[in-house]
Order: C-alpha cells, then structure tokens, then sequence
C-alpha cells in the first residue's frame, strides 16, 4: 500500500507499507528510491510489516522547497514512525539512510531499535581535518573538502545529469544488466539537482565515528568487496560496535553498493538469518 504522510514543516514523504507483524523500516540511500527495495517488502512482508520511505524530494515523495539536510531527514522518519504508531523497530540504513539512523541515534538515542542493519555506508564520505592516512580509511573517506564541492557543483551545472551517471558507474558490479543500471539512474534524476547537491555537501561532511560506540542493539553490518566504500571501513565500524555481525559480499554475490537489487535472494538470506520471523 502506498501512502503519504506529511512532516511538521510540510514536506511530504510517500511510502510503501506492506505485510503485518514487527516493524521493519527501509532507508535508501542519497538520490535513490524506496524502490530500490521492491526485493525486500515483496520477501519479508510475509512476516513483518515493512516500511520503504522515500525522504522528502527523491522517488515518489514530491519535491520540497527546503530541509534537504540529514538531521531534517532524521526528524522526518521520527515523525513518521510516530504517525504510525511504531515505538520500535529494525531499522535498515543503506548509503546515507545509515547517517539519518545514526543522526536519529545522536538525537533520539537508541530505544526505537529493535534491531540495526546498516548497508555499506562509511563513518565519513569526506575526509576530516587532522585524520591520518591510516584514520581516513579506517572511517571509509572518499575524497577531501575541495573534492566535494567540486562534484556539488558538477551536479548543479550542465553536465549534471552526466555526473550523476559517472556517480553511479563506481557503484555497481561491471555485470549488471543494462535495463536494471539504466533505471537505477532514473531513480537517481528524479530529485531535483540543486536540492541533491546540497544534501550531498551536508551529507559528505559529517563524521559519526562517535555514534558506534553509543549502539547498544543487535546490528548486522553488510559491506561490498568492490563497493566504492572500502570495505575496511566497514570492518572498522564492526569493531567499534560491540557483538555486531559483519557480511562481506564476494562481487560475483554483487558485493558492490547495491547487494540487495544486484543479488537479491543472497541479501535477503543474509537478513532473514539477522531478524528471523519476527
């Protein structure tokens, strides 16, 4: 069922909301969809009631004039959850829907989780000031500050749509198929570009290194062998989140930044083992 739930500054966010049972909540990540997650709702919602959220501006939610910031997006799936009535929930964050768990974590705590799956997301897209070599990767980052503004303003330009594209290229196993690249990257201009651009500055400049430690629920983290995020990354944050999992997909188990569109069946396995039937 899709439905639309508007915020407390008027933006509206569309989402799925499928099945019946403990709540299971899908976060996608910076320009990508809710649809991303069609394998997901179709699998679990055979045992769980599962939400797939579009944050406001990108798939199906219609455009907003402001709050494209991490923080906003956080209050927004707060204030939806409790629209619904849903107090707990496993929650998973894939790219940057990790950082708006982590932000809803740094505001909120960590009482509305019952349990945490974060997909391929590193603890800083940008690289801080004063970090080492050895620090950068360890938190996963990408590129410096100067870097960053220089792709915001590559999205802005003329040659956004192409930039975008280029984005998504280092995403994504060589093998994908044509039709499923092609519509990834559909999904991905439906949000405006001066909106996307600037969620991308605020999203690449936070570093949540402080936040694993204050996790204190059951978390399954899933990393890509060849993702863009280095993977060690993603073994840094498994170490700094007690008893946590930690999945490595192999890139012939698409373990790039979309396990769970390119591998569907291996993904879904991997978290019906971490949540169970409910």
């Amino acid at each position: 069922m899709q439905k639309n739930f508007t915020t407390s500054d008027g933006a509206v966010l569309t989402y799925t909301d499928e099945g019946q049972g403990p709540a299971l909540v899908l976060l996608p990540g910076w320009s990508q969809s809710a649809a991303m997650f069609r394998h997901q709702v179709a699998h679990f919602s055979a045992t769980h009631r599962v939400l797939a959220i579009d944050f406001r501006g990108h798939g199906r939610s219609p455009d907003a004039t402001r709050g494209f910031r991490i923080f906003r997006f956080a209050a927004d799936i707060m204030e939806l959850m409790k629209h619904e009535k849903i107090e707990k929930a496993t929650m998973l964050g894939w790219s940057m829907g990790a950082s708006v768990i982590w932000a809803m974590i740094d505001v909120f705590g960590t009482g509305f989780i019952e349990k945490l799956i974060l997909v391929d997301e590193p603890a800083t897209v940008m690289r801080q000031s004063g970090m080492t070599d050895e620090d950068a990767i360890n938190a996963g980052a990408l590129f410096d500050a100067a870097t960053m503004v220089a792709i915001a303003d590559q999205i802005k330009g003329a040659e956004g749509s192409a930039a975008r594209g280029a984005f998504l290229d280092g995403m994504i196993t060589k093998n994908i198929p044509a039709d499923l690249k092609a519509w990834l990257l559909q999904e991905n201009l439906r949000v405006d570009a001066i909106h996307v651009a600037n969620l991308f500055v605020d999203h690449c400049s936070i570093d949540w290194s402080d936040i694993f430690p204050r996790i204190d629920k059951p978390t399954l983290i899933v990393a890509g062998r060849v993702s863009h995020v280095n993977f060690r990354s993603q073994e840094w944050i498994h170490g700094q989140i007690k008893g946590s999992k930690l999945v490595i997909f192999e890139e012939n188990e698409g373990g790039a930044h979309f396990s769970f569109i390119e591998a569907p069946a291996r993904f879904n396995e991997v978290l019906s083992t971490f949540v169970g039937n409910g």
